[in-house]
This record gives structure tokens, C-alpha cells and sequence, in this order.
């Protein structure tokens, strides 16, 4: 239940605060009009169907009437179906860090940072279908020298936990898919020569 809610509560975190923050910087304004709108129309389709990649035509009908270019956004949602894993980031490193911490190992700063950076570059390559992160887990416990029987045993409980946990994480990476991706696009047209004069 403690792990359960930790990583909920990380992926919240990451999608109610950190991603409003960088779009704010990217757009220079309020960007909760635009996040609750991909939460609405996106996060909870991507919720219910637990796949990056069969919420993408959501995704697409979203930008599209939200007026993003469609150039722009029949590369990005498709794409960051693929490799735009915040989500799966957050999993790996918490189900690993739980591990060491029920096992009494101690990460340092460094090796905790380390962790972070190969779980999100190894997200990247996870699969957009429902529990395709947790596959993940014994090469992140590596790194803390962890043996693959007992990293295969995280495996079974995050599949235990993966209803609740996968939908979160789903919801989080769809969601952000096309947060950016319209956000993108608005600091485009910002930009752009024509609003500049």
C-alpha cells in the first residue's frame, strides 16, 4: 500500500507541479487551462486504456482542435507515445529504491542520480502497452548489485500493484504527450516573426 501510494504520489508530483513549470517557462503563462484540459481528454482515456499507444488518435484529435499544426503534431504523438515515458522514469526508480531500502541498501547521492538518468533513458525504450516498464526493473537493480531472482520478485509486485499503478502511469505519459506537444506549438506561434512585429 506504501509503494502504491508513493507512486502515485511521485507521478502527480511530476504532472500537477513539475510539467506545469516547464511549460510555464516555455510559454510564459498560466499553464493549468491547458492541463486540465489534456487531463480531461487525454489522462483519462490513456487511465482506463493502460497503453501510450492506443491513446494516440485521442491525443492527435486533441491537438487538432486545439489548432496545433498538423505537421507537428503527426510526428510528436506518435513518437512521444514512444519515448516520452515520465512515467515508466518514475516506476523504475521508485520500485528499485524500495528494493534497496527493503534489502538495507544504502544508495549514495550519486549512485541515486545515476539511477534516475538510466531509468529514464532506459523508459525510452519500454513498450507503450500496459506493464511494459516493469520489465525495466532488473536492469536498474543491477546497478545496486541486486540479483535478478529477487529483482523478479519486484517484477510480481509491481504486476500485483500495476491496475492502480500502470493507470497512473499511462495517464502521466499520454497526457504529457500532448501537454508538450500543444505547448510546443503555442511557444512556435509566440515566437514566430508575425506576433513579433
Amino acid at each position: 500500500g506504501k509503494l502504491l501510494l508513493l507512486l502515485v504520489g511521485c507521478m502527480l508530483v511530476v504532472s500537477l507541479i513539475i510539467n506545469p513549470i516547464i511549460v510555464a517557462v516555455l510559454i510564459r503563462r498560466n499553464p493549468y487551462p491547458l492541463l486540465w484540459q489534456c487531463l480531461k481528454e487525454s489522462a483519462v482515456s490513456a487511465f482506463f486504456t493502460r497503453s501510450s499507444a492506443a491513446n494516440i488518435p485521442v491525443n492527435m484529435n486533441l491537438c487538432k482542435r486545439m489548432g496545433v499544426d498538423e505537421d507537428f503534431y503527426s510526428v510528436s504523438i506518435p513518437l512521444g507515445s514512444t519515448i516520452n515515458m515520465n512515467g515508466a522514469a518514475i516506476t523504475i526508480t521508485v520500485m528499485t529504491m524500495a528494493t534497496c531500502h527493503t534489502l538495507g541498501i544504502v544508495p549514495s547521492l550519486g549512485s541515486a542520480l545515476l539511477l534516475s538518468i538510466i531509468a529514464t533513458l532506459a523508459a525510452c525504450g519500454a513498450s507503450g502497452v500496459a506493464g511494459g516498464s516493469l520489465l525495466l526493473i532488473p536492469m536498474a537493480c543491477s546497478l545496486f548489485g541486486i540479483s535478478n531472482d529477487i529483482a523478479m520478485q519486484v517484477v510480481a509486485v509491481g504486476f500485483i500493484i500495476g491496475m492502480i499503478q500502470d493507470s497512473f502511469e499511462t495517464a502521466l505519459n499520454s497526457s504529457g504527450d500532448a501537454f508538450f506537444t500543444i505547448a510546443a506549438d503555442m511557444q512556435e506561434r509566440i515566437n514566430s516573426p508575425k506576433n513579433k512585429k
